[in-house]
């Protein structure tokens, strides 16, 4: 019994000792904000349950929030799991946010051509920020860009110089640093855990492991569904172009009230652009202006301005989409080639409803006395003037008087209606 059981721990040994590394993969390739954090970190909880060897961020970011960056870099160092970041592919960079990813995780790789830096904290709602505010959150920032250098071992100066001074890093200048801010650099995630193997990576509490990574099974991790929904939606041209679908849908429903699709569709365009709005850079003073813009053709409707109102609403709506992104990153503007277009389709459709609208008010009445005056009769009777005859009108036999002499069968215009009595005239013929 002893024989067997020994025997059959040396060959459970054997099974664990030769089955591959598995190291869980995910790329990020967004603003830093909720919903990739959100992604980041389910990412590394389903690795520490799986026992994972490695997780590998392929990361690409202009930047995003600090809460958020916070977050995930509370659970990175908190993960059972090592965390490598990969600046990658080639032409890629992590800027603000992605850098202090970069030098929070276990490993940090950059492909060739990419960059890191440019952490200088901004506000992130499109409001002024005073100096000492400024001071105090550069101040912050920095602190925590230096302990997180610190505690990996990596280039203290440059990493608190990449936030107060705005520095960024090539590949090169990252790695040949002294201390150096990356441990490596590599063209892809394959060579990447080729490079790892064997390779002793300390913790950020100070432990050591040996990465086993050599014929590695990888797993990649995908967004779910919602994930991949919401991450779409915070991005700046999506929430410009739901902000102007909502808003029109709001309009077309207040000029034709019952119509419910337009004004359903709309708000719910305008829940998702204010969820947007929660995560980007808005300047609010950029969103009022479209707004004004938008109440300004609305009004066109019920306010003769010969079209001021709607030369007005216009040239709102095009200066608040201009500043409505508050942000230094080129992936966080809106450019004049995206806003123009749609500023001008909108400005289209609500000309086009304009016009309807005004030519419906200047229609002629179809109902009602309003719509019997100019209506044509036929005479049932002889009329003189004083004395009341009968014609014939929508259909109708109506006691009718005249101010001239009516033969039977005149073809008459209805010229006044008093209760059941019409006055007519006989219908000139040009």
């Amino acid at each position: 019994m002893v024989v067997v059981a020994a025997s059959g721990a040396v060959t459970a040994q054997s099974h664990v000792d030769t089955s591959p590394p598995v190291v869980y993969s995910a790329e990020v390739d967004s603003i830093i904000h909720p919903v990739s954090a959100d992604y980041m970190i389910a990412t590394m909880d389903r690795a520490d349950r799986a026992g994972a060897t490695l997780v590998v961020f392929t990361l690409r970011t202009p930047g995003g929030l600090v809460d958020s960056t916070r977050d995930i870099i509370t659970r990175m160092l908190a993960s059972k799991t090592p965390v490598a970041i990969f600046v990658g592919p080639s032409g890629a960079r992590a800027a603000s946010a992605g850098f202090l990813l970069t030098i929070a995780a276990d490993v940090a790789a950059m492909a060739p051509g990419t960059n890191i830096g440019a952490a200088h904290p901004v506000a992130g709602a499109g409001q002024p920020i005073d100096e000492t505010m400024a001071k105090k959150a550069a101040a912050d920032v920095a602190a925590y860009a230096r302990t997180l250098a610190s505690k990996r071992h990596r280039n203290v100066v440059l990493a608190e110089e990449a936030v107060n001074n705005s520095r960024a890093f090539t590949e090169e200048e990252a790695l040949n640093a002294s201390p150096s801010l990356i441990d490596l650099v590599v063209p892809d995630v394959p060579e990447l855990l080729r490079r790892l193997d064997g390779r002793i990576v300390t913790r950020f509490d100070g432990a050591t492991i040996v990465l086993k990574t050599a014929g590695a099974q990888v797993v990649p991790i995908e967004m779910t569904l919602r994930q991949r929904v919401l991450s779409a939606i915070a991005h700046p041209e999506v929430a410009f172009i739901l902000l102007t679908l909502g808003t029109l849908g709001l309009t077309i429903e207040l000029w034709n009230p019952g119509a419910v699709l337009p004004g359903v569709a709309g708000g719910l365009c305008l829940l998702l652009a204010f969820f947007a709005f929660q995560i980007l850079p808005v300047n609010y003073a950029g969103l009022l202006l479209m707004l004004f813009g938008l109440l300004l053709l609305m009004l066109e409707v019920k306010i003769t301005s010969y079209g001021l109102l709607t030369a007005g609403g216009l040239a709102s709506l095009l200066f608040g989409s201009m500043i409505l992104m508050d942000s230094s990153v080129p992936e966080l503007q809106l450019s004049l080639r995206f806003v123009l277009p749609i500023v001008f389709a909108l400005a289209g459709i609500a000309v086009f409803l304009v016009r309807l609208a005004v030519a419906s008010q200047r229609l002629n009445p179809v109902t009602g006395v309003a719509g019997m005056m100019g209506d044509v009769a036929l005479a049932l009777t002889a009329i003189e003037p004083g004395k009341a005859g009968r014609v014939a009108t929508h259909g109708e036999i109506w006691k009718a008087t005249a101010l001239e002499s009516i033969a039977e069968g005149d073809r008459l215009r209805i010229t006044a209606v008093d209760g059941l009595t019409v006055t007519v005239r006989r219908e000139r013929q040009e």
